[in-house]
């Protein structure tokens, strides 16, 4: 379990979702997200996965869960989008993977998503910040809906019926 967690903290490190807080820096003002691995040894894609708990609750009594705004309803209502699916000959899904790992955090507010963490027995505990939209944050979803929004609203001179689509049949769950 522990070579499993240390090479997923290692690719969120290479692939620049995480990236270690510099000495100089005050490591108190921020927020240190626990973390823990939940093992699925039946899953034949990913053995284990980790967990990043907004939730848990500070001395402050609060998480960063319950600071994070929410974002409103940016999908259109799912009766609507279910009944012009059905007018369509064709519908596809898609699924993005790691979705929330690809839309990167302002730089501001990478401070709220610390985590300490320790590679091996013998290297000292280090802090990171993780730099890209993590799972299991209240405005996780808000946001990857609306970055595909924008992304519609961008293109929609270039691709006009894909704009269409997302803005008007776009359903996340």
């Amino acid at each position: 379990m522990k070579a499993l967690y240390s090479d997923f903290l290692n690719e969120y490190e290479s692939l620049h979702h995480m990236e270690e807080v510099k000495e100089d820096t005050d490591l108190y003002a921020g927020y240190y997200l626990p973390h823990h691995g939940i093992l699925r040894p039946d899953n034949k894609t990913t053995k284990l996965r980790v967990v990043f708990n907004a939730s848990s609750k500070t001395s402050s009594g609060y998480s960063l869960n319950d600071l994070l705004y929410k974002g409103g309803v940016l999908q259109e209502d799912l009766f609507s989008i279910l009944i012009r699916f059905r007018k369509h000959i064709y519908a596809f899904t898609a699924d993005i993977k790691q979705m929330f790992r690809m839309i990167e955090l302002n730089e501001s507010q990478t401070r709220l998503q610390q985590i300490l963490w320790k590679n091996s027995k013998s290297s000292p505990i280090k802090v990171y910040e993780l730099r890209t939209v993590t799972y299991g944050t209240t405005s996780a979803p808000y946001l990857a809906t609306k970055v595909i929004q924008q992304l519609a609203l961008d293109e929609e001179k270039n691709f006009p019926l894909a704009s269409k689509v997302l803005l008007q049949d776009f359903y996340m769950d």
